[in-house]
Formats: C-alpha cells, structure tokens, sequence
C-alpha cells in the first residue's frame, strides 16, 4: 500500500476490475480468474467490504428505469448553521440522489432525478422552500459525455508493484 489512506493494494485493484467485468462472478470464479486461493479472494472481499471500499448496489441503478430520465445538479447555498437541518430535509426529498458538500461560493451540489421538465420545477422548488436554504442554481444534464468510472485507477494500482 502506498500511504495510510491506501486501502487497495495491486491485487485488490485486480479483484475489482474483476468484479467491474463480472459483477456476479462467484467467489470461485474470481479466484481462478486471478490465479488466486478462494480463500485468499473470499478474505480480500470482506476486508474490502468492511473497509467501505464496495459501494451501494443502487449506484449502477439507471433512475431512467424508475420512470425519472431527466437528471440535474442544483447548486445550493445554505445558512451554515442550519447545514444539518437542510441536509436531513434534502435527505427526505426521494428524488435527491446524491447531496455532496463544496467548498466556493456554493455550499451543497444537489443531484436529482425527475419524471419530466414540470416535476423538475417542482422539486427545484421544494429545494429553495427548505427552512435554511438561501439560493439554488439548476442545470439539466443534457447528455453524459463520461460516465462515472474508476476502471483507470483501478489500472494504475493494478499496475504498481
């Protein structure tokens, strides 16, 4: 491992571009496809996990499938000291997937899905009418033009020795 906040060292790396290409592989197909004991990989996929280092299922879940096609970011500054309130009602809101917090002018970067262009409307308003929040920005999503990927990193540790 490079440094204490290294969690994946080459072979892990390898075990998950494994996992990337065959997410239902079994333990036993993972272990003869790296030339690994099953042991070895069933060992490395619980520290991975108890570590953190696998994500949530519901990531790689299409909303468009859930009947919400249109995607946007809502940029969103908030009173500092109401920051937990605000981030618990964001929380509340089923179409706010992902909420991260900034550092600029802006506090929060809001990720939300809708059904249509009138349902966004809605939900950007609901946003702005939480007790805390003082302004938000909306930009639709047009078109993904790189999706989320880790295969690149994953790479590069794969390739360290």
């Amino acid at each position: 491992m490079d440094g204490p906040e290294t969690v994946v060292d080459p072979v892990d790396a390898r075990l998950l571009q494994a996992l990337g290409d065959e997410p239902r592989a079994t333990v036993v197909a993972l272990a003869e496809r790296l030339g690994l004991a099953r042991n070895t990989v069933q060992a490395r996929l619980t520290r991975l996990e108890s570590r953190g280092v696998l994500g949530d299922f519901a990531r790689r879940i299409d909303p468009a499938a859930l009947g919400h096609p249109l995607r946007a970011y809502v940029t969103t500054r908030v009173d500092q000291r109401r920051l937990a309130e605000v981030t618990e009602a964001l929380a509340r809101v089923p179409e706010v997937v992902e909420v991260v917090g900034l550092a600029g002018d802006d506090d929060l970067l809001v990720q939300v899905v809708a059904r249509d262009a009138d349902a966004l409307y809605t939900i950007a308003g609901s946003l702005l009418a939480v007790p805390g929040v003082e302004r938000t920005s909306t930009a639709l999503v047009m078109r993904q033009l790189v999706p989320f990927r880790l295969d690149p990193l994953l790479s590069r540790c794969a390739a360290r020795t």
